[in-house]
Parts: structure tokens; C-alpha cells; sequence
């Protein structure tokens, strides 16, 4: 266990007996709001959809946070103490943070929003679960009733209110769930090839039928190798793929070199833009939600794909 990983559940033994004192001071839950603390900005954003004004919302990660490489500080494993539910990934998304959020889990309600996906429908890279599971927006429809149920059980009094917006959130991903699907059948089956940075997107092909390739694995704490790099080249060059795209919360060094070396075979591809991945857009703009991020990206990539010029 690395140094800061020692350090954070030091922060945790030293601020239990203190935490314990406040959530025992407060009222019942069913006279305030419940204190929620999340991890990812897409988790954030369902919470406060669902919970409405019966939840206050402390999210942890930012707009363009690496939820792969990102590691709590003490103020943060303070923000997760005193918090009525924490609400993470899960699939070892928050990698760094794994051993953190076991012990939390034997003290407080913590809950992985992707416990109610059926085991079946989770893909596996080697042993290791993919976590990107927002990408399929049935998937996430999942989260969220894991969210609401999470709620409901913690604030009984107030169930009618979050099943309502679970509901209206629900009916919101269905019909994101059908524009997304309109959007990439609309691109011509021999251009539908999606490159990225790191292998983020897996779920997104397997629902909407589209082939992703990417020059990472699911994490991003494994950096690519040049090996990486002239593997994709190579079917980037041999389908003559019109477009790649970099990421929010990933470097573009790699697709830099991956453009270099696509050239080098004779075919040159362009950045069809910058896509959402582990993280939505800046709070207060249409992206900073997740329905927003999914119709963006989607958007983004039919645009690109369906130019080959």
C-alpha cells in the first residue's frame, strides 16, 4: 500500500470517534436533508436528480478528474465520514481509493451505484470488470434505481418523492437511450470504427453497434507502449478511419503519436473532437450533467464519422 493510501486511513481511524459525534448530533434524517458524498461527476449528477431537495450533494471529483488515478486526501476522507450514504463506482473504477472505501463500507452506508447491474450484462477485460458501464445508457438506468432504492431505504418518510424522480429521470434515459442509438445508425456500418484514448467506450459499441479500439486498456494508471500505438495505426490505415478522438480527462500525448504514426503509413486521420469520458462537462453547462455528456458525445462522433473528407 503506497504512502498517501497509509495516510488516508490513518485520516479515517483519527476522524471516526469525531464523525460519530456529528452524525449523532444531527437530527433525524427524516427532519433534514441527507448529507451525500460521491465520487464521479456522472454519479454527482443522478444523485441530485433523484434525491431533489431532500439530499445535499458533495462530489468529490471534478470536471476532468481521472476517477483511475484520483487518491483521497484527508479533507476528503473527512467529506466521506461525515456523509449519511456515499455513493461510488464501483468495478474498481476508483482504483486508488479501493481499500478507503472497504473499511468505510464496514462503518457507514456506501454503496457501488453498479451493485443492481446483472453480473451477465458486465464485460470483462482479463479478470478485471469494465467500470465504464454509463456508456450504456440502460446500464446507468440500473445505477440509478440502485440510487433511488439506497435513498428510499435511508429516508423512508420521504420514498414517494424519490420514486417520482426516479421515474421522470428514468423516462429521460430512455429516450437518451433511443437518440443515441438513431445517431449511430445513422453512420455508414463500414465508417462506424470508434478510436480513443483508453478502452472507455466498450460498452457504447456493444449497445449501439458500434466497433471501438483504443490504444489503452480500461484504466488509465497502465500507460501505452509504442507497441499500443503502431497496433492501432495499423487498422487505422488499413480501413482508412476518417477520424479519432482524445478525451477530457486523458492526456493526448498518445493520440498525438497515434496520428504520427498513422501518417507514416500513408493515411492521415484527424481529431474528430474531444469526448466526455470519465468525467461529465463543467458544472452549469449542458455536459456538466450526464444526460448532457452522453448526447454530446454521441453527437460529436456521428458528425465526425459520417465525414470522410
Amino acid at each position: 500500500m503506497r504512502i498517501r493510501a497509509v495516510l488516508a486511513l490513518l485520516a479515517l481511524v483519527l476522524t471516526g470517534c469525531a464523525a460519530q459525534t456529528v452524525t449523532a448530533d444531527r437530527a433525524p434524517v427524516a427532519e433534514r436533508r441527507l448529507q451525500v458524498t460521491t465520487t464521479t461527476t456522472m454519479i454527482t449528477d443522478a444523485v441530485r436528480r433523484i434525491g431533489g431537495d431532500r439530499v445535499e450533494v458533495t462530489g468529490l471529483m471534478g470536471p476532468g478528474v481521472d476517477p483511475h488515478l484520483f487518491k483521497a486526501s484527508a479533507r476528503d476522507v473527512r467529506t466521506f465520514r461525515n456523509a449519511d450514504v456515499i455513493f461510488y463506482g464501483g468495478l474498481e473504477l476508483e482504483g486508488k481509493m479501493g481499500d478507503l472505501l472497504a473499511d468505510l463500507s464496514a462503518r457507514q452506508p456506501t454503496r457501488a451505484v453498479t451493485d443492481g447491474i446483472p453480473r451477465d450484462r458486465l464485460l470483462l477485460h482479463g479478470n478485471a470488470p469494465d467500470p465504464h458501464v454509463w456508456f450504456d445508457v440502460s446500464l446507468w438506468r440500473d445505477c440509478a434505481r440502485t440510487i433511488a432504492e439506497e435513498l428510499t431505504a435511508l429516508d423512508p418518510t420521504h420514498a414517494d418523492g424519490y420514486r417520482a424522480r426516479l421515474a421522470e429521470y428514468d423516462a429521460e434515459l430512455v429516450a437518451l437511450d433511443g437518440e443515441v442509438a438513431a445517431l449511430m445508425a445513422a453512420i455508414p456500418p463500414a465508417h462506424r470504427i470508434l478510436v480513443t484514448s483508453h478502452d472507455a467506450f466498450t460498452y457504447f459499441g456493444r449497445r449501439y453497434g458500434v466497433e471501438v479500439a483504443a490504444i489503452q486498456g480500461i484504466s488509465t494508471a497502465a500507460e501505452a507502449t509504442t507497441a499500443d500505438v503502431e497496433r492501432v495505426a495499423a487498422e487505422i490505415a488499413a480501413r482508412q478511419v476518417p477520424a479519432v478522438f482524445i478525451e477530457t480527462s486523458v492526456p493526448r500525448q498518445t493520440v498525438d503519436a497515434l496520428l504520427a504514426a498513422t501518417r507514416q503509413r500513408g493515411w492521415t486521420t484527424r481529431i474528430g473532437g474531444e469526448l466526455y469520458t470519465d468525467s461529465a462537462g463543467a458544472e452549469g453547462t449542458p455536459e456538466g450533467t450526464y444526460v448532457g455528456m452522453v448526447r454530446a458525445n454521441a453527437q460529436l462522433i456521428a458528425s465526425a464519422l459520417e465525414n470522410r473528407a
